[in-house]
């Protein structure tokens, strides 16, 4: 299989990693009049089938033992178990996320969603495996509990200038800010213990997982929508094709972020790669400020909550990656 062989190229995919976590979401942005529970069933397909490609094309170069099927056949079950039950945890937090997405905009829902992720990820590691300097990792984690805090003292000014956001939103964040930071130490016991899944079969099956539990969370915020009416799956035959389409292109982009982390991780370290990869929402904040126009006509003191989200988010993922490399 493909992996980076020096820290400069492994620097380089976590780099484009967050890219692509950071702007996916465009995709769903830039659909008109489609359902985020009708779009997800094509984001989900995208994921899986970008991942799988992934696996069977860099992930399989070689014949030799760590080559996709040869790792697949030679893994404990256990690891796939795991793998697919991230995904799964995952899925849940993301159908949220776009939910949140939808309802507040990117440059509010992406922030204080990964920003709680990071947080709780970050504490669950530490407490899996006390590796790490112990002063940075609660420097960072701070730093982090404050930039969400101006982010929703931005998103508060927002209010007072009459934009169309809710509290509801804010607390769908919250929830899916903590299931995102619980779905990763599954996915990093499956390749850390025993007989581990290599990073493009755990990509494999954790986007698996994603796929096959969209029949159950998704059909649930279908039928009790957390925005609007319910909305029926024959909806999803009659939906626009540039929707099924960027639902597709979506997947493929979060994919990419998503095998090019983990296959960086393998040569960094787990927690090096998140920490760089979590610099996604101030990829996200940028499109939804500078693109998407969700802060025209804020106030001033909007801006400077938001200048200072940046700045405390920025010190947070430093402050991090540096505690887990000392």
């Amino acid at each position: 299989m493909f992996t980076p062989l020096t820290f400069s190229s492994a620097l380089l995919m976590m780099i484009i990693s967050a890219a692509c976590w950071g702007s996916w979401a465009n995709t769903f942005k830039g659909v008109k009049n489609y359902r985020f529970e009708l779009f997800y069933w094509d984001y989900a397909v995208g994921i899986f089938l970008t991942c799988l490609i992934y696996a069977l094309t860099m992930g399989s170069i070689s014949n030799g033992p760590d080559s996709f099927l040869h790792n697949v056949q030679s893994a404990d079950d256990s690891n796939i178990g795991w793998a697919l039950f991230a995904g799964v945890i995952f899925n849940l937090a993301n159908l949220l996320l776009v939910a949140a997405i939808d309802m507040a905009g990117l440059s509010i829902a992406f922030p204080v969603a990964i920003g709680i992720a990071l947080v709780v990820g970050v504490v669950l590691s530490y407490a899996q495996q006390r590796q790490g300097y112990l002063p940075l990792l609660a420097a960072g984690v701070v730093s982090a509990v404050v930039a969400v805090i101006f982010d929703g003292r931005a998103y508060g000014e927002l209010r007072a200038a009459n934009k169309s956001v809710s509290r509801k939103s804010i607390v769908i964040c919250v929830i899916s800010g903590v299931l995102m930071g619980l779905w990763a130490p599954f996915s990093t016991r499956a390749l850390t213990h025993g007989n581990p899944l290599g990073p493009y079969s755990v990509a494999v099956f954790l986007t698996l997982g994603a796929l096959l539990s969209c029949f159950l969370w998704n059909i649930y915020f279908m039928k009790r929508p957390l925005v609007g009416e319910p909305v029926a799956f024959s909806g999803l035959f009659r939906g626009p094709m540039s929707g099924h389409v960027l639902g597709l292109i979506g997947g493929a982009i979060w994919a990419t972020g998503t095998v090019f982390n983990l296959v960086a991780a393998h040569l960094t370290g787990v927690a090096v790669s998140y920490a760089i990869g979590q610099s996604a929402p101030m990829v996200a904040a940028l499109w939804g400020i500078l693109v998407w126009k969700e802060f025209e006509g804020a106030n001033k003191k909007a801006k400077a909550y938001l200048a200072l989200m940046f700045m405390f988010y920025f010190l947070a993922i430093l402050l991090i990656a540096r505690a887990t490399t000392s």
